[in-house]
């Protein structure tokens, strides 16, 4: 698995994408599409994705470990954005010339303040010492996961006194299967991940419910898919069309360090699905907290797993608590 950092650039599409005036099948209030042609993208191409390795793109909400207060720490995903009226300028902007590329921004007056300890993505760009929004008018960044009531899904995931999170990744002894563990904070550091869970995202892989929530870690990159076809449109849409393509979309590793992704609404297709790849394989509970010297008590996600140790379900919809 290729290990990221606090990496969040723009991720091209495997195509060269174009712009549709039709209503967005993937966000609401979207007045237009982004579709793709049959044409490989330029930088696809350049880094030899034909030789990297496709992996599952996971539905969740990004997140980041690093360190915060002298230890290993799990960061949200916090964009610094535009005041109101320095966001009208730049939509009038980009109506009258047609992109955002000649926008100056006052990031002291322009740009909405952000909690104390939000540092920016590694690879944002910077003017006279300070962070500048992309092309979108945003600064992507990180926020350190206390526990507010904001984040109290990524905070149910952690438990900084043992220094671990609950994961969700494959389980190595048995192929095609899964497994809910615990690993230590300090083992995951300079990562992303992906939190999913019954709050994120509206769920799409159904895992837990609302009187009894259940949220995991993915490391980003985890689930390498086999066997793909030839990277044309006719083929990738027979392949996502088979129980191995019931996924969100395609994100490959490139040598070079890239990454190249492909969306199911590129292609025209739906999502989220009935059923999907990551929820029909079977999954292990390897949740055991006798090895940490600290009480878990108050963690309660921690603590409910506990006791269902050594478990084995025939789908992730099937770990339910108590």
């Amino acid at each position: 698995m290729r290990r990221l950092g606090a990496v969040q650039q723009k991720v091209p599409c495997l195509f060269v994408t174009q712009v549709k005036n039709e209503a967005s099948t993937k966000r609401e209030h979207q007045t237009f599409q982004v579709v793709a042609t049959q044409t490989l993208n330029t930088a696809a191409l350049n880094a030899d994705v034909r030789n990297a390795v496709p992996t599952e793109k996971v539905d969740g909400t990004c997140c980041y470990v690093s360190e915060h207060k002298g230890v290993p720490y799990l960061w949200a995903r916090l964009d610094r954005k535009p005041t109101k009226q320095a966001e009208k300028r730049f939509k009038k902007h980009i109506q009258s010339k047609g992109s955002s590329e000649d926008f100056v921004w006052n990031v002291d007056e322009d740009i909405k303040e952000v909690p104390e300890f939000w540092i920016p993505a590694k690879e944002v760009k910077c003017c006279k010492g300070k962070p500048y929004p992309d092309e979108n008018g945003h600064i992507p960044g990180w926020v350190p996961v206390e526990y507010q009531k904001q984040y109290c899904w990524h905070s149910c995931v952690v438990n900084y006194e043992a220094g671990v999170a609950l994961v969700l990744k494959p389980r190595e002894e048995e192929s095609g299967s899964l497994e809910v563990c615990t690993v230590y904070l300090a083992d995951l550091l300079e990562q992303t991940l992906e939190l999913v869970g019954t709050n994120i995202n509206g769920n799409p892989y159904g895992i837990g419910n609302k009187k009894h929530p259940l949220h995991f870690l993915i490391p980003h990159g985890v689930f390498e898919l086999k066997d793909l076809p030839a990277l044309n449109q006719h083929s990738l849409v027979s392949w996502f069309s088979s129980q191995e393509g019931q996924v969100e979309g395609i994100v490959w590793h490139c040598r070079d360090g890239s990454l190249i992704k492909l969306h199911r609404h590129h292609l025209g297709l739906c999502w989220p699905l009935p059923d999907t790849w990551l929820n029909s394989k079977p999954v292990r509970v390897n949740v055991d907290l006798c090895k940490y010297e600290c009480d878990f008590a108050s963690s309660f996600l921690f603590s409910q797993l506990s006791k269902k140790d050594k478990l084995q379900f025939d789908r992730l919809g099937d770990i339910l608590l108590e």
